[in-house]
């Protein structure tokens, strides 16, 4: 008996699919809910399993098509008599080279990849069949896709020149030209679709909002010594460490309750003003940058936001957020200062209509009551879209984000 392995059914806002890599080649046993191929979205990368175990007798489409829901992509012989047939099937050499040199790339092969050594494999033509896995249990790590790359470029960069007539001995400029030959490398390589999603979204921001950004600065020693006196009971209690992007978080809440238009969207010529706080974290992969959703923030404690911002982490390196992670959002927070960034104006998440940038916390000289002393300061901005958001509310909601990090019992107390 044949079945069919189909693509499957995406969420509405999502046409189509790219074929990204093939985890198993025709003839090979596969087993019921296995991993077969990865199908990248504008997203997330989706894992398309066996729907049943036998032989993948055949594969109808090949990496870099791009596919749509209900397409087959795949058949799988789950017949007693194909999966005899692949499992007696003559092998291309003798039994003894096959034992020392096959089984144990099929089985590297057959390890799941994680998304970041899947697209380098992608980038570099590789074959995971080519590589020996040094991670657990044989598992193929970037590093060892790299090694194997420094591996094949060594001859390539030791082979020398043929030795010259004797008229041309002076002269060692062949070798010499080759080597700096290698310093220019290029490589040309297809856009991810998660890379071509947001820049068409962040020109779609440019192009369609009246985008403007403002600047205020925040003490954040109230804030620093708080969580130095806490975070190692916090921990203990709560199993997760305590960072400062709940506090950041908490503040965005306090602000947007008394501005609700900083939270609202524009549909049409509608306003809509959300009575709800899906408050969008910034995450920053090796495929690009994706926002992962805490939905109602305001009813999640310290400990809950920051257990959800540690599992969004999590599973952007591992490459199993889902589609419900990602969707919706009515504000974002993106923090720039985890990469050292001072100052920037941070680009609007389409349809929402502000989004809020931290940066570096620096050690400053400000004057306190008449007296210069040494703080350690934050930059932060809020870019907001002017055709929703007035510049006075702009400012004051910006100010309220400033005073509650500044006196964190705003927060705590709820005044």
């Amino acid at each position: 008996m044949s079945i069919e392995v189909l693509v499957p059914n995406l969420p509405e806002s999502v046409a189509d699919a790219t074929l990204v890599n093939w985890h198993k080649k025709p003839g090979d046993r596969v087993a019921r809910n296995e991993n077969l191929v990865d199908l990248e979205t504008d997203k997330v990368v989706l894992e398309v399993p066996a729907p049943e175990a036998g032989v993948l007798s055949g594969i109808l489409k090949e990496n870099g098509t791009v596919v749509t829901a209900g397409e087959v992509l795949a058949v799988i012989d789950t017949s007693g008599a194909g999966a005899d047939a692949a499992e007696t099937r003559p092998p291309a050499e003798s039994p003894a080279a096959a034992a020392k040199t096959e089984e144990p790339r099929q089985e590297a092969a057959e390890m799941p990849l994680s998304p970041s050594v899947r697209r380098l494999l992608q980038e570099t033509t590789l074959s995971p069949q080519e590589i020996t896995g040094t991670g657990k249990s044989g598992r193929i790590t970037k590093s060892d896709v790299l090694d194997h790359l420094k591996k094949q470029a060594a001859p390539e960069a030791g082979q020398k020149a043929p030795a010259p007539a004797p008229e041309q001995a002076p002269r060692p400029a062949p070798e010499q030209n080759r080597g700096a030959s290698n310093l220019r490398p290029e490589q040309r390589v297809p856009m991810t679709r998660l890379r071509a999603k947001v820049a068409e979204r962040l020109l779609e921001a440019q192009r369609n909002a009246a985008m403007l950004t403002t600047f205020n600065e925040v003490n954040m020693q109230s804030v620093i010594d708080l969580r130095n006196q806490y975070k190692t009971r916090f921990e203990q209690k709560h199993s997760t460490k305590l960072g400062f992007m709940s506090f950041f978080v908490k503040a965005s809440i306090e602000a947007l309750k008394k501005f609700p238009a900083v939270n609202a969207s524009i549909d049409g010529n509608d306003i809509i003003y959300h009575g709800y706080f899906d408050i969008g974290i910034a995450v920053s992969t090796p495929r690009g940058l994706i926002v992962p959703v805490l939905r109602d923030a305001d009813q999640l404690d310290f400990a809950g936001i920051e257990k959800s911002i540690a599992d969004f982490g999590e599973k952007a390196r591992t490459g199993t957020l889902s589609y419900e992670d990602l969707q919706g959002g009515t504000f974002t927070i993106t923090n720039g200062g985890v990469f050292g960034s001072m100052l920037s104006t941070p680009i609007l998440n389409p349809p929402q209509c502000a989004i809020l940038g931290m940066h570096a916390i620096k050690e400053r000289a400000v004057v306190e009551n008449g007296q210069i002393v040494i703080r350690p300061i934050m930059y932060l901005a809020l870019s907001y879209d002017h055709r929703l958001v007035d510049g006075r509310e702009a400012v004051q909601f910006l100010v309220t984000v400033k005073e509650c990090l500044e006196s964190p019992a705003h927060l705590l107390l709820n005044i």
